[in-house]
C-alpha cells in the first residue's frame, strides 16, 4: 500500500513539475491545468505563425526572378484592400534597382502611397501603392501584371549594370 502511495505522489509530482515547466516556457500566469494547457496552445500556434513568416522570408530570398545577373531579387505582389502590397528583396545592395523599380510603378500609373526601403546591406523595397483613376477609364491592373513590370524593371536595371562594367 504504501509503495501504491508513494508512485502516485513521485507521479503527481512530475505531473506538477512538467506543467510548472510548461508555464514557464510559455509564459503563462495561469494557475490552473486547463488554463495553462490553453496558454500553452495560444503559444504553440504564434511560434507556428512566425515559423510561416520566416518559411516566405527564406523562399522570398532563395527565389530568384532576375535571370540576367547574379544577384537573386525577389518579387511579391499582393492584392489588398484598396491597392496592392508590393515587396521586392536581394541579400546584396542593388545600386539604382529603385530607380528602374519607380519608373514601372510610373508606367503602370501606380501611385505609392507608403513605402519603406533600404538598400545599404541588402535591398528591400515594402510598397503600399494603388492604381491612380484617370476620367478615361483606364483598364484595370492585377496584381500578376505588376509583378511582370517590376521583374521587367529588374532585367532592365540588370542589362544596365553590365552594360556599365
Amino acid at each position: 500500500m504504501r509503495n501504491m502511495i508513494s508512485k502516485e505522489r513521485k507521479r503527481t509530482a512530475a505531473s506538477y513539475k512538467k506543467l510548472q515547466m510548461l508555464r514557464s516556457i510559455t509564459n503563462s500566469h495561469a494557475r490552473s491545468k486547463t488554463s495553462i494547457i490553453v496558454d500553452a496552445t495560444k503559444y504553440i500556434e504564434e511560434l507556428k505563425q512566425r515559423v510561416e513568416r520566416m518559411n516566405q522570408d527564406i523562399a522570398m530570398a532563395q527565389n530568384p526572378t532576375c535571370h540576367n545577373t547574379l544577384i537573386p531579387v525577389k518579387v511579391r505582389v499582393e492584392a489588398q484592400d484598396k491597392g496592392y502590397l508590393i515587396k521586392v528583396f536581394s541579400e546584396r545592395s542593388c545600386r539604382g534597382l529603385l530607380v528602374f523599380i519607380l519608373e514601372a510603378f510610373e508606367k503602370l500609373g501606380l501611385e505609392v502611397l507608403q513605402a519603406r526601403v533600404s538598400c545599404s546591406e541588402c535591398f528591400l523595397l515594402e510598397a503600399i501603392g494603388v492604381i491612380k483613376d484617370d476620367d478615361e477609364g483606364s483598364e484595370s491592373v492585377d496584381s500578376q501584371e505588376i509583378k511582370r513590370a517590376v521583374s521587367q524593371a529588374i532585367q532592365n536595371w540588370s542589362t544596365a549594370q553590365v552594360i556599365n562594367e
